[in-house]
């Protein structure tokens, strides 16, 4: 039998922020890796900048058949978390109010209820559904459009996904020509602009965000798309009252996922993509742990 590595890790960047990956793999000649040349490998792979520390955790060698061919390398692995963390006064869109997360039922006061030794903790959040990294669903902008409760678990479970680099450095407007030479049909189309990454939970973040145009939209629509991310505080331009990329996508059943974040850990495919909201009725938004699954081999 072949050699692998199963690791997790975190990663600290230089300018702010991290990534953190969990039950990654990766082929390895021989019987062990070191940790840095395993740190090493992952920067390269990710393609990442701006590296500070690289921290492996959980390293374990296992017995499993190489998954690369023709002496190639294998690439690695695992799951990349695309979510924020939500905590309590979080602003996630300026004028809205933040979450307020406590306790409904405290593990001190639990006790009086329970044997020695046995304590609860049941927590209160009250907080607008636009909250975090969220998924709009066709009701969030039609009211005959289908609620979180009507669009079925392949709409946003194990999609296969695309990134699309559009760094915001090089202009906020993300048109129609960012997609050429792109099979978009049937996938989760991510948009990677860097702009949660720099900005996240700051004044910064909410003005002059990248968007896509509405001619990036009806592409998206018309070539078969089924969901549309991005790392902004919005997928369209809020400098005027119109919506046109909400309107065509959510219209055509697209969804719709913001506030993304960790996309540069992601490759450009070979991967899978999921957002799964909980199934409520009358609700077109709500928080998701959106994630990648990377594909072996």
């Amino acid at each position: 039998m072949d050699k692998r590595v199963k690791f997790d890790f975190e990663i600290d960047f230089s300018n702010g922020g991290g990534i953190q990956g969990q039950d990654f793999r990766l082929d390895i000649d021989g019987d062990t890796i070191a940790d840095a040349a395993l740190a090493d490998y992952i920067v390269r792979d990710m393609r990442l900048l701006m590296v500070e520390s690289v921290c492996i955790l959980n390293k374990a060698i296992i017995e499993e058949p190489h998954k690369r061919t023709n002496g190639l390398s294998g690439r690695i692995s695992g799951i990349v978390d695309l979510s924020h963390i939500i905590e309590d006064g979080l602003v996630t869109y300026k004028g809205l109010p933040a979450p307020i997360i406590c306790d409904y039922l405290s593990r001190e006061d639990s006790r009086k209820f329970y044997e020695e030794g046995t304590s609860f903790q049941i927590g209160k959040i009250e907080m607008v559904t636009n909250t975090g990294t969220y998924l709009d669903c066709p009701f969030h902008r039609y009211a005959d459009g289908k609620d979180l409760s009507e669009v079925g678990l392949e709409a946003f479970v194990d999609l296969p996904g695309v990134v699309v680099r559009a760094p915001h450095a090089a202009g906020l407007a993300v048109d129609e020509k960012a997609f050429d030479g792109i099979d978009v049909r049937g996938k989760a189309v991510l948009v990677h602009t860097g702009w949660g990454d720099d900005h996240w939970n700051t004044e910064t973040y909410y003005e002059n965000h990248p968007f896509l145009t509405e001619a990036a939209a009806v592409y998206l629509r018309d070539n078969g798309a089924r969901l549309v991310g991005i790392d902004s505080h919005n997928i369209d331009d809020t400098h005027g009252r119109a919506r046109p990329v909400h309107s065509v996508l959510l219209r055509a059943e697209v969804l719709v996922c913001e506030h993304l974040c960790n996309l540069g850990a992601v490759p450009d495919a070979g991967f899978s993509f999921t957002a799964a909201p909980p199934k409520f009725k009358g609700v077109g938004t709500f928080p998701v742990r959106a994630f990648a699954r990377v594909g072996e081999g």
